[in-house]
């Protein structure tokens, strides 16, 4: 087989996850969720933000990408 420039695709199989949140915590979502049309001015469902707000999230966690960084590796 050829070798190609672009590594075989990752599985991209959504998983659903179902979470139970507390009224406060809901709240805040859907003021973020007004926040986020205000600055861009595009309205997205709070469903669509939680997954980019814990991918950046965890993305941003420099204790958390340095103890995954050894898992990466193997």
């Amino acid at each position: 087989m050829a070798e190609l420039k672009l590594p075989r695709l990752p599985d991209r199989t959504p998983v659903k996850v179902t979470i139970s949140i507390s009224p406060d915590l809901h709240d805040a979502l859907r003021e973020y969720a007004l926040a986020y049309m205000d600055a861009y001015g595009r309205e997205e469902p709070i469903a669509e933000l939680i997954p980019a707000m814990v991918s950046h999230f965890l993305e941003s966690d420099r204790g958390f990408r340095r103890r995954r960084a050894p898992l990466a590796k193997t």
